[in-house]
């Protein structure tokens, strides 16, 4: 009897997990072949080598969440929550459908958001959705950006990182000077294209960023509003900094070394520069805005 027990108290625990089977299953057939899709195209460029991490995160999220799924019987959600979700759940089909009929990748990876909130709220209600707030939320970040946005945001930002970049490099003695956004520094001659723009770079590192303050879970509202607000500052800054190593290094070591290994490695940097920057920040922030006891905070 004694071994019997721990057996069926952990069935029973486990028996909520009988209702997701089919849609876990539903979730499986409707995107593993979006994934597939993702990491045989557009994952496999620096642009969205972030995809996958925010995948990793998004179920690590999830699973952190799980009690959420194993609750001793799971409550009947309200009416306007169930018709709310209803109306989710199918607007996400819809857009899965004409994403995935029309090749329109924005629209097959963002049905995931409305089709998971909606199933939530069908299934378990606001309760649930609130718990899994963060974790939908970050799935934004998966989505890539509107190709209209991109030719919108990428000119100015390659103008403006030219523009610093060779004052402070001039500043700093080195024969440098700008047209347009091409560079002339000694013999050289580098054109700051699309990628060094660090549109697509800002946007991962604020998943990044986002992820961060979400772990921390600081106390003080002003201390995240201000690390909130430096992120893409701090992004900016930190692909000045790779776009004047790139400068420097082909001055020095010549073409083949800034356009070869070291231009990749360049990338790595932009993501250590930028988390640093943010580290210190949160550092300072801390001896003028630190945490309160959580049990006052939450008071």
């Amino acid at each position: 009897m004694s071994t019997l027990a721990p057996r069926a108290s952990a069935l029973d625990a486990l028996a909520p997990l009988k209702v997701w089977w089919p849609i876990i299953i539903g979730l499986l057939v409707l995107y593993v072949p979006t994934y597939w899709m993702l990491a045989h195209g557009i994952w496999n460029s620096d642009d969205y080598a972030h995809g996958p991490i925010v995948l990793v995160v998004t179920l690590y999220l999830i699973w952190q969440q799980r009690a959420v799924f194993l609750r001793d019987g799971i409550r009947s959600p309200g009416r306007a929550e169930a018709v709310a979700g209803w109306v989710l759940l199918v607007f996400g089909l819809l857009t899965y459908a004409v994403g995935r009929s029309q090749d329109i990748v924005i629209l097959e990876i963002g049905s995931q958001i409305p089709v998971i909130l909606g199933m939530l709220l069908v299934t378990l209600g606001m309760t649930a959705a609130r718990a899994l707030w963060f974790a939908l939320f970050f799935l934004f970040f998966m989505i890539p950006l509107p190709g209209f946005f991109v030719d919108a945001v990428t000119g100015p930002l390659k103008n403006y990182i030219s523009i610093i970049a060779e004052q402070i490099l001039y500043a700093a003695g080195y024969p440098i000077a700008r047209s347009g956004v091409l560079l002339s520094v000694g013999q050289c001659q580098l054109l700051v294209a699309d990628a060094c723009s660090g549109l697509h770079s800002m946007f991962s590192l604020s998943a990044m960023g986002l992820r961060y303050l979400y772990l921390m879970q600081h106390t003080s509202v002003a201390r995240n509003l201000i690390i909130m607000a430096a992120i893409l500052p701090i992004a900016f800054a930190a692909n000045i900094v790779r776009v004047m190593v790139l400068i420097l290094v082909t001055y020095h070591l010549g073409d083949e070394a800034g356009q070869g290994f070291l231009h990749g490695f360049a990338g790595i940097m932009l993501f250590v520069i930028g988390l640093l920057f943010l580290f210190l920040l949160d550092g300072v922030l801390g001896f003028f805005l630190p945490d309160r006891p959580r049990a006052r905070a939450q008071a």
